[in-house]
């Protein structure tokens, strides 16, 4: 299939379209379709996916822009792709907005969806580039232009997925991981099995197992798998290393049991050889373990940077990894992989995205980080009241505002070496504070670098006028309400690459819903002084 770009933009003499009626007419430019062939679909870069496809002549593809359209619109009315591709053939809002009403016949079939995505995934996989998420974040880019957005102040925030899998007790794990390379063998080289291992392969054996057998424990049936994986092992490890049911199977076995002694053997609670990277399900073997605020999450993670302004807000960039990727993390990378940006941009954060490390390399790319709470620190001492020169280099000032005599900075330790007098230190109320040592003459105090800017941070974080990027935050806690509710995000498909690509269409069809509220002057934004 060779690539040929799709140049039907304007609604030719002989489209359907002209064929309505007035008051038909009229309807279809006052729908949402209108705002996305005229808006959206011009923006559809389609070169990009030119590596898809087959440099040599033969029958063009499925014009690329219609399909990424129709993969924003089937987020948007929550189709799936069945549905997506009869729609198109029956309703002329669809073929409107997709500049498909001059065609004798729609474009899409019962495959193109899942063959483009594929193409997608298999790109991405070869030479590490997503596509589709660049083709997203682009179009993001745009509408954020349309609201007039510039892009000075941003927010961020994450958020949990669970994957759309059954949560499997352990001993239902390693069943399972034995059933399914089974069932691969028996399919390809049935004379390997022994008889003892045929019962996986049976259609009702899990329930056989598990909810019908009641003449064994659980310790006698874990057992049993013990022994039936160590079978299984041993008649597969060679000639199916590229298999991935093998591979899952040895993942689990090698995970699940530990070598003592010579033997191996089941790991128990005592051995704490558990991990968050475990195989929790073979389904979606990519999914990971992860407890945050008193809460299990089995899955991924998301990280959402929208764009903010007087006339709204945009997602302007997402990420999607597993559930052990922290905010932290999510803030470094995103930031590294940012330019410099041609005017000061201030991203807000909370505490948990918050670290020197990131500040300093926002501040490289003429970015403000801006937390609106630190994460709490046990047992810290308390250096509030000491104050920095404008670099940072110096302290000038003590908590009671005296000036130290002496200021030495090592930077091997991050420590500041503070000299006063010692009747200055000696009759200050502060001292035990500021754990001053008195000497004869001379008073000192260490305290490091790192120690006051956090407290400097947290004095700014707590003034009054600080509250405006408080509420600017706050606003972006929303957008996980939002896709949970209205976008079915708990039944994204497993695994993260499909996962992201999902979830990046339900993106996009977020935005342009607030790109047609703006467009149709629908939307109130709440006013801060900040974004005038």
């Amino acid at each position: 299939m060779s690539f040929k770009t799709n140049d039907v933009e304007q609604i030719s003499l002989f489209d359907s379209f002209n064929n309505l009626t007035p008051r038909e007419q009229k309807a279809l430019e006052n729908s949402w379709a209108k705002v996305f062939a005229e808006e959206i679909f011009p923006k559809i870069d389609e070169k990009p996916f030119s590596v898809l496809y087959s440099e040599k002549a033969s029958r063009p593809n499925t014009p690329v822009n219609v399909i990424i359209g129709a993969c924003i619109i089937k987020e948007l009315f929550d189709y799936s792709d069945d549905e997506m591709v009869e729609g198109l053939m029956l309703d002329l809002r669809l073929q409107y907005a997709l500049h498909t009403t001059s065609f004798d016949e729609q474009p899409l079939s019962d495959k193109t969806l899942s063959r483009f995505r594929r193409r997608c995934y298999d790109y991405e996989q070869t030479h590490g580039v997503d596509l589709y998420k660049n083709a997203i974040q682009n179009y993001n880019k745009e509408i954020a232009k349309m609201m007039k957005l510039d892009g000075k102040i941003r927010r961020m925030d994450s958020m949990m997925i669970n994957s759309n899998m059954r949560m499997l007790a352990r001993s239902e794990l390693i069943y399972s991981c034995i059933a399914r390379l089974v069932k691969y063998v028996k399919k390809e080289q049935p004379d390997l099995l022994s008889e003892s291992l045929l019962h996986y392969a049976q259609p009702n054996d899990f329930n056989k197992v598990f909810y019908h057998e009641r003449s064994s424990t659980l310790a006698e049936r874990m057992e049993q798998f013990f022994e039936d994986a160590e079978t299984l092992y041993e008649i597969t490890k060679t000639g199916f290393e590229d298999v991935t049911e093998y591979e899952l199977f040895v993942r689990c076995f090698s995970e699940q049991s530990i070598i003592e002694h010579g033997n191996r053997r089941w790991i128990t609670k005592e051995d704490k050889c558990g991990t968050s990277t475990m195989l929790l399900n073979p389904t979606d073997p990519e999914a990971t373990f992860r407890r945050k605020a008193g809460k299990e999450y089995r899955g991924y993670v998301a990280n959402i940077e929208e764009t903010v302004g007087k006339n709204g807000s945009v997602v302007t960039s997402y990420e999607y990894e597993q559930n052990i990727h922290s905010d932290s993390q999510f803030i470094k990378d995103h930031l590294t992989n940012l330019p410099v940006q041609d005017e000061e941009t201030n991203i807000v954060v909370d505490g948990a995205y918050y670290s020197e490390e990131a500040q300093k390399i926002a501040s490289e790319k003429n970015i403000q980080l801006l937390p609106t709470a630190l994460a709490l620190k046990n047992n810290r001492r308390d250096v509030s009241g000491f104050e920095l020169n404008e670099d940072q280099s110096k302290v000038i000032k003590c908590p009671a505002g005296n000036t130290p005599n002496f200021c030495c900075y090592k930077p091997s330790n991050d420590e500041f070496k503070l000299s006063f007098d010692r009747d200055t230190c000696a009759n200050c109320p502060n001292k035990d504070k500021c754990h001053a040592k008195i000497f004869k003459k001379v008073a000192k105090v260490l305290v490091t670098k790192k120690s006051l800017v956090r407290a400097s941070l947290e004095k700014m974080i707590s003034s009054k006028e600080y509250d405006l990027y408080r509420r600017i935050r706050n606003g972006v806690e929303t957008i996980p309400s939002i896709l949970r509710r209205n976008y079915n995000l708990e039944k994204l498909p497993r695994g993260k690459q499909c996962g992201k690509f999902f979830f990046g269409s339900k993106i996009a069809a977020l935005n342009f819903r607030k790109l047609f509220c703006f467009v149709r002057g629908s939307s109130s934004y709440a006013q801060n002084p900040l974004l005038t």
